[in-house]
Formats: structure tokens, C-alpha cells, sequence
């Protein structure tokens, strides 16, 4: 019987990291290891296989199927409050520009802009189009007449999880459906 795990190359093989408490230690970028990873952490006794692919790898004395589910042995603690990046940004804000809405040419913009003493935080940065960007120019969104639709606040670790399941990534494996809990159709 065919299964696409047979064929599939060691390298399309990424194993899904879960804490020791059997949630994935993050959603968003989704926590995956390469299988080589995954392996040499098996060997090192520092994760429990939980669900494996068909897929086997094969040394001249071993032979061992390569795991798709993995649980760390010891408990990660999650930072309370995520780095300030753009991408932490921009899914804090949903992807989308907090003026027009728009989900095209974001950038991010300075509340209180940077020539009028605003500093680069998570309460003073939201994102923005372009051409909202643009227009707002130098200005606060009061002086350019424009409305932020939702003030900028520093989110949660905790939070921007939550906010990651709203964006599940092109590709999940069948076997993971049991650790994530996007409402979508997984592919095989």
C-alpha cells in the first residue's frame, strides 16, 4: 500500500516539538526540528518520540523510523513577553494595517513619530500600509487625521500564541493533529 512518507525525502521529515507538558512550545513560527535534530535528541535521551513517520532511516548496523511528535523530558518555561520584532509586530496586529485594514505593503509606524520623541516600543509602534504610512507621514494620527482602530499594546507571549492559530502555517503533517489545535483540514 502506498504511503507518502515512504518516498518522501529524510529532509521533508520535521519532527514537531512539544514541551514537556505536551504543548508545542510555540505556534507561531510553528516549533519543528529538522529529523537530524530530532534524532540526535533521541540518542541524547533529552526528548520522548511520540509519534513517528512510516519513513526509516538506516545506518549498516540500525535501522530507526524518523519521529514526527516529540515532547522535551525536561519542562521549557515561555517567556512572559516576546521579542519586539517586525514579524511579532505585524501577527500581534493580525497582519493587517490598524488604520485602512488593508493586509497589503505593511510597515510599521511610529504613534507618536520619532521626530516628536516617540521611541520604537510595543506601545508606541502599530502596523501600517504603505500608503497609510505615507500619509500619516511625520504626524501623530490626531494631526493627520487619521484613526487607529486599535490602541498598540505589549502583547503576552501568551497572547501572540493565541493569535498564531488564526494563521496556520501551508504545511501540517496528519500525525500532528492530535498536538495543535488549528480548525482546519491537515494534509497527508
Amino acid at each position: 500500500m502506498y504511503h507518502p512518507d515512504l518516498i518522501r525525502h529524510p529532509d521533508g521529515c520535521p519532527a514537531l516539538v512539544l514541551n514537556a507538558d505536551y504543548t508545542p512550545l510555540s505556534y507561531y513560527p510553528l516549533s519543528l526540528w529538522p529529523w537530524q535534530t530530532a534524532v540526535k535528541a533521541v540518542f541524547l535521551d533529552r526528548v520522548d518520540i511520540v509519534e513517528e513517520y512510516q519513513r526509516e532511516v538506516h545506518s549498516s548496523n540500525f535501522a530507526m523510523k524518523l519521529p514526527s511528535v516529540i515532547a522535551l523530558k525536561q519542562y521549557v518555561r515561555p517567556s512572559q513577553h516576546p521579542a519586539f520584532t517586525r514579524f511579532n509586530l505585524f501577527l500581534r496586529d493580525r497582519f493587517q494595517c490598524q488604520y485602512c485594514g488593508s493586509l497589503k505593503d505593511l510597515t510599521f509606524d511610529h504613534v507618536i513619530p520619532r521626530a516628536q520623541g516617540g521611541r520604537t516600543t510595543w506601545e508606541n509602534v502599530a502596523t501600517a500600509c504603505s500608503p497609510c504610512n505615507l500619509k500619516k507621514g511625520g504626524r501623530t494620527p490626531k494631526q493627520a487625521h487619521m484613526v487607529l482602530h486599535t490602541q498598540p499594546i505589549r502583547p503576552t507571549s501568551w497572547q501572540l500564541q493565541d493569535q498564531g492559530r488564526s494563521f496556520p502555517p501551508n504545511y501540517l503533517h496528519e500525525s500532528w493533529r492530535d498536538w495543535l489545535y488549528w480548525d482546519i483540514e491537515l494534509e497527508a
